[in-house]
């Protein structure tokens, strides 16, 4: 297989370091000018380097229309940048003043029901508005011209948590372009959303509207594209505020994504970024969830929004909180050293930084009681305060990080418009758990360090050795021809059932699933799918003889294929039901490679079996080898050095066992040797000499 080769790319060039800081809203304490001077204080003893400035002051920034108020965030960004502190500088769009919805009503959004939004709330606005266009350009223009060369700032911050949809007139009828553009005549589109259904023919692109709650919902062509519409529609409007900008500053620009967010298809929006940012609030320390569990939910987050950019690149962690959020059904402290562990684990997984919502706790409204560095109380001497001031010691002494790459020999795909067709088709049963499914399949490569790309299906496969694609339903033309070119060169290629049923218009493949010709790369047909409730089980036991040696039995649930092997060969097969004797887990020779189809969904601990199994027939092998229960690991390199990270998610302490030497990054002490001991919530970042193959599972031998 092509090697991928670990290179350095620090997001931002002018500032080589793990930007540590967090929102920062000085507009609120504008009537408190001692506060302000106390948080430059309190941002040193916390070794906060940054800080995110005017994400919400519209309503500062422009009291009133065409009046601009620009000399206290003058004196914010000279006074941060004196005192060694770089900003973020956001542009405002996210929450518009009371004045520009008072004189400007057409810009608030309508919902579903044809009823215009009153004032308020976030992101209220309607992105197809010329007005409202037009007055966020004219904003973030005079916001890049006054600061778009200041020295102090290193990165700009758009919006805020993009998201949301709009049905106005003027949304409507871009809707109908959009569909214009893709389909050329109504004749085409009524044949990919098959519209002779229930009369639903379409004779003008004018007589079809969004989906709507006491309209049309069953025809789901229609519904994909309108999430590919609010898409493409967010897209346009960000590029908006980029054009904007761009007009008198050069800097780097991002906006925060929301990891698995299912509104928007964040690999759209991230080509148009210079560097991916997401907002991450884990339940750490939820009830019946073990911390490790969560561990692995997260990682799969930050590994995704780091694989949204075409480049993987590291990505920053706009967002997080450092003791506790306040929307959540129980808002639970995190537990001493979380915070930090969770920290490391977003950088130990691509992240090139750490930053919070937000430095001082609002005083009032629906955000006062989310965490921050800096309480109500006004002072350092909180154990919230302290953690933040012992991590950002740490992270001073890891600049060595910036920019290093994670590279990966596992791929995982996760498409946003898959997921959305599975979630609208009908049928089955309700627990088809598309991001659950693929967290699973994720799991046993997350807790063993081997690093995974979570990518989409048209992302080059080249360059992997093994590619998993879960509940793959929707397989375009040319899916199967791209996937047969990975297996024949080399690659081992995972599917499972739903694989390859619709086309990208959620139109029903003819001639047998999994269509456009994976079944001859898999050699397999599926005939039915059983959907079972939720207690129920299917008994299935491995081959006696099957190429991955694997030995046992295991139970099937929720979704079960009744697949029939025309080349491949029975890994896995039913024991119960009426279908007992046919195959659950197949497996054929395509080329230099190999194919697998898993029949039916399986418990985790069968799933950790199977990969365990196919690392070590890929060669794929775990940097440190067997890790304790609740111990996960991850590798970032620059190509002369690896950097493993190894963290504890247990709350008791664990030892890792070792007989080869590191050095420990952040005391530059010889460790491993002996093995090393974990404190509860602990991490160490072990430093070793690169060798090829070595980042994120290693070569065997």
């Amino acid at each position: 297989m092509k090697k991928q080769n670990p290179v350095r790319f620090a997001p931002l060039t002018t500032f080589p370091h793990i930007v540590h800081g967090g929102d920062y809203n000085p507009d609120q304490w504008l009537s408190s000018p001692d506060i302000l001077q106390q948080d430059i204080s309190l941002m040193h003893k916390a070794h906060i380097n940054s800080a995110t400035v005017a994400i919400f002051a519209w309503s500062a920034l422009e009291p009133e229309e065409g009046v601009y108020s620009f000399g206290w965030l003058d004196e914010t960004l000279d006074r941060l940048y004196e005192n060694g502190i770089r900003t973020v500088l956001a542009t405002p769009s996210g929450a518009r003043p009371a004045w520009l919805d008072r004189n400007h009503p057409e810009a608030m959004r309508v919902s579903n029901m044809g009823v215009r939004n009153h004032h308020g709330v976030r992101h209220n606005h309607c992105y197809t508005s010329p007005y409202y266009r037009a007055k966020v350009a004219e904003i973030d223009g005079k916001l890049a011209e006054r600061y778009g060369r200041h020295p102090g700032v290193i990165l700009w911050h758009l919006s805020n948590e993009y998201g949301g949809e709009c049905y106005c007139d003027l949304c409507r009828a871009a809707f109908r372009d959009f569909l214009r553009e893709k389909y050329g005549d109504i004749d085409t589109l009524n044949q990919q959303w098959w519209n002779a259904f229930w009369s639903h023919t379409f004779r003008s692109f004018d007589e079809i509207e969004p989906p709507l709650p006491n309209g049309e919902t069953s025809t789901h062509g229609l519904n994909l594209d309108w999430k590919r519409f609010v898409t493409r529609q967010t897209t346009a409007f960000m590029k908006n505020e980029i054009a904007a900008i761009r007009q008198y500053s050069d800097l780097p620009v991002t906006t925060n994504l929301m990891g698995l967010y299912p509104g928007l298809d964040y690999r759209v929006l991230a080509r148009e970024l210079d560097l991916v940012s997401w907002d991450s609030y884990p339940r750490w320390h939820a009830y019946g969830v073990g911390d490790d569990v969560t561990a692995v939910q997260t990682a799969f987050a930050h590994d995704l929004m780091r694989c949204v950019h075409p480049s993987k690149k590291p990505f920053f962690l706009m967002e997080s909180t450092p003791s506790v959020v306040n929307w959540m059904d129980v808002n639970k402290l995190k537990r001493p050293g979380m915070h930090a562990l969770s920290s490391i684990h977003a950088i130990a997984h691509g992240a090139d930084s750490v930053q919070y919502f937000q430095f001082r706790k609002s005083r009032g409204a629906c955000e006062k009681l989310h965490g921050a560095v800096v309480d109500h109380a006004g002072h350092a001497q909180t154990r919230v305060f302290r953690e933040v001031s012992e991590l950002g010691e740490t992270l001073g002494k890891l600049d060595e990080l910036v920019g290093t790459a994670t590279v990966s020999r596992v791929a995982l795909l996760y498409d946003w418009d898959n997921r959305w067709a599975i979630e609208d088709l009908r049928g089955l049963n309700k627990r088809r758990r598309y991001p659950e499914t693929c967290q699973e399949h994720y799991r046993y490569f997350c807790e063993a360090g081997i690093n995974v790309d979570i990518i989409g299906r048209d992302d080059p496969f080249d360059g992997y050795d093994l590619l998993i694609a879960p509940m793959m339903y929707m397989a375009p033309d040319g899916m199967g021809e791209k996937m047969r070119r990975f297996t024949e060169s080399g690659g081992t290629l995972v599917a499972t059932y739903l694989t390859g049923y619709v086309n990208e218009n959620d139109l029903c493949h003819l001639g047998g699933w999994p269509g456009v010709g994976l079944d001859e790369l898999f050699g397999i047909r599926c005939e039915e799918i059983d959907a079972l409730y939720e207690p129920e089980r299917v008994e299935a036991a491995y081959c006696e003889e099957n190429v991955l040696r694997l030995q046992g039995s295991f139970q099937a649930q929720d979704l079960c294929e009744l697949i029939h092997c025309t080349t491949a060969e029975p890994v896995a097969v039913y024991r119960s039901e009426f279908y007992a004797g046919m195959p659950l887990i197949t497996h054929r020779r395509a080329g230099k490679g190999h194919v697998y189809y898993i029949a039916a969904r399986t418990g985790e601990e069968q799933l950790h079996a199977f990969y365990e199994a196919l690392a070590r027939q890929t060669g794929i092998v775990a940097p440190l080898g067997n890790l304790p229960a609740g111990v996960h690991a991850a590798v970032r390199s620059d190509g002369l050095q690896d950097y493993i990270f190894v963290m504890n998610f247990c709350s008791d302490a664990v030892t890792v066992p070792s007989t080869r030497a590191y050095t420990d990054l952040c005391t530059k002490e010889t460790a491993g040797e002996d093995g090393f001991t974990l404190k509860p919530y602990g991490y160490v970042i072990l430093k070793r000499k690169h060798h090829d193959g070595d980042s994120g599972g290693s070569s065997a031998g």
